[in-house]
């Protein structure tokens, strides 16, 4: 059974009715396959609508969703010959990033992506995707290593934030995430960046600022959470339905604005209804990017990425 959403109830007792029929059915003596198959005809209609008029928050909810892939599954799934490389070479290792050499279709590619783990000692361990200082220092070490190579750059996007803890801020937080974003757009080397959950402000553009942005479907992507948008404007944490409405967090937004590249259809019901295609999904997107990219000289792919993000918000003036 799924873990559903407050706003799946009807799909949850639907869901719940054909498991009870299944379970009936394994006696032998009931044959209620036509039975089952009309309540999965529901289902799919119910997703589809449901799916089809998500409010911001409710994306919210999706991108957060327990059960959505997280970056190790896509590296598993997409990235062969894996190898992790970890530290900063300064403080220590940060498991709240994943990084490393790989082949992705033929391509060898460094690899960063926010994990937040599965369970609760793998969310504990790798602090629920919230990267410290150390987390992105390795991620500037790696690209260096990318740049000086010649290698592609994949990253992977999925964090509330960066880590706020004063032992972060002691070690420099806000300048390990300035260096990274200008490591990023010194590369001169295709970098490609998938919001794969959640987009948390500075913690997840110190990855993204590349020449390229997926995002999928039901993924959000904000200079900060609704619900910590909610806590500075109402001093209310409770508004933050109102906040999400507000902040132009969606996938579908973020392309109108200009500040995306492409969207990523999800499985009908989100990625972790189908982690599977949803992987596949997204490496389809990175490989057309990359062979897009694969053929730009070192000089252009990197005043181009500057350009793309001096051009964001800029308004004209008549």
């Amino acid at each position: 059974m799924h873990n559903f959403l407050e706003f799946e109830k009807p799909i949850a007792e639907l869901e719940g009715k054909i498991e009870e029929l299944r379970h009936l059915s394994g006696d032998g003596e009931l044959n209620i396959a036509e039975e089952v198959a009309k309540l999965q005809g529901k289902v799919d209609k119910l997703l589809a609508q449901t799916y089809a008029k998500l409010t911001p928050w409710e994306k919210t909810q999706v991108a957060r969703h327990p059960d959505r892939p997280h970056t190790h599954d896509y590296v598993e799934r997409l990235i062969e010959d894996f190898t992790p490389l970890s530290g900063d070479r300064l403080f220590g290792e940060d498991q709240a990033i994943l990084a490393g050499l790989g082949r992705f279709r033929g391509y060898s590619v460094v690899v960063l992506g926010h994990e937040k783990g599965r369970d609760t000692d793998a969310r504990v361990r790798h602090n629920f995707g919230m990267a410290r200082p150390e987390g992105y220092r390795k991620a500037q070490r790696l690209m260096g290593l990318a740049d000086r190579f010649g290698l592609p750059v994949l990253s992977l996007v999925d964090t509330p934030g960066a880590y706020p803890g004063v032992d972060a801020e002691a070690r420099g937080q806000s300048e390990a995430i300035a260096r990274s974003i200008e490591t990023c757009l010194s590369l001169r080397v295709p970098l490609i960046s998938a919001v794969i959950g959640e987009g948390g402000s500075g913690g997840a553009i110190a990855i993204a600022a590349a020449n390229a942005i997926l995002m999928l479907e039901h993924s959000v992507y904000s200079v900060i959470s609704p619900e910590g948008c909610a806590s500075i404007l109402w001093r209310n944490g409770e508004q933050a339905k109102d906040a999400a409405d507000s902040l132009k967090i969606t996938a579908q937004d973020l392309k109108k604005l200009g500040a995306i590249d492409e969207i990523i259809p999800e499985p009908l019901g989100g990625a972790h209804r189908d982690a599977a295609a949803t992987i596949d999904a997204v490496g389809d997107a990175t490989e057309r990017s990359l062979e897009e990219l694969a053929g730009v000289d070192r000089v252009t792919l990197k005043a181009r990425r500057r350009e793309k993000f001096l051009e964001i918000g800029k308004i004209g003036l008549s």
